[in-house]
């Protein structure tokens, strides 16, 4: 019997890429899904999808994880539908990549609200509803460039911002331990999805070295399926033969969109 099936997750940046990703192997494992993302259209797409491929519940909701008011209204939806939340997955996230000297201030600030208030925000919204139900799992989207130091050229801000997520990812996990509530960090290396295809210098050859969304689903539902009294408090997901900057991401490249 799946363990999953009939739970409710919140999913952050599910309309494509990792965030998709993730949805459609839950939805596959049974699982009701509230998907947030920021375009409308493909949002509806994605649901629609899902919708068609497996026998659960989809919601879309528009929402910009940088608007308190945004992430309110996605926890609402939520409880509205479903009456408790099982699942949140923090995924949503924007990327930069300039020379910090070189980086615009409102990208800065963007970054700081998407990438990591958008994710503490969120999980304080969800908390108090875990609580009430003793349970719960939260999975924190964050990054392989963690684990390098110093952090990699031109994503300073980016990557430490991560490392700042990583430490609240593990001390939220201490003080929900004795909740029932589960909290995971992930953390993968550069992935083969829509952003890393918008780099324009990289070749077949690199993009063939880029992992896959699967390792990172297949991440995901281990720690979602793992014995009640286990937790993965963290779990990398790294390139083999690629470091997290060059050559799969060069110092010198254009922002992308």
């Amino acid at each position: 019997m799946d363990t999953l099936k009939g739970k409710n997750a919140i999913i952050t940046g599910a309309s494509k890429g990792i965030g998709k990703a993730i949805a459609a192997k839950l939805a596959r494992h049974g699982v009701n899904l509230v998907l947030a993302a920021r375009t409308q259209s493909t949002l509806d797409e994605t649901v629609q999808e899902l919708k068609k491929e497996n026998a659960i519940n989809v919601i879309g909701v528009s929402c910009d994880v940088s608007r308190l008011s945004d992430l309110q209204r996605v926890v609402s939806v939520a409880m509205d539908t479903f009456s408790r939340i099982d699942i949140l997955i923090n995924n949503a996230g924007v990327s930069s990549q300039y020379p910090f000297d070189r980086q615009p201030l409102e990208d800065i600030e963007g970054l700081a609200h998407t990438n990591y208030l958008g994710y503490v925000r969120l999980t304080r919204l969800v908390i108090p509803h875990m609580l009430r139900n003793k349970s719960g799992s939260i999975i924190n989207m964050v990054s392989g460039s963690v684990l390098v130091e110093p952090v990699p050229r031109n994503f300073l801000v980016y990557s430490s911002l991560k490392v700042g997520l990583r430490a609240f990812s593990k001390g939220l996990f201490w003080e929900m331990r004795d909740h029932g509530i589960k909290v995971t960090a992930i953390m993968p290396g550069v992935t083969d999805t829509d952003l890393t295809g918008e780099l324009s210098e990289i070749t077949a050859e690199q993009k063939e070295r880029l992992i896959g969304t699967r390792s990172i689903e297949d991440a995901v539902l281990f720690a979602l399926t793992v014995p009640h009294n286990v937790c993965p408090l963290e779990l990398a997901v790294i390139n083999q033969q690629t470091p997290w900057a060059k050559p799969v991401i060069p110092f010198e490249q254009s922002h992308p969109k």
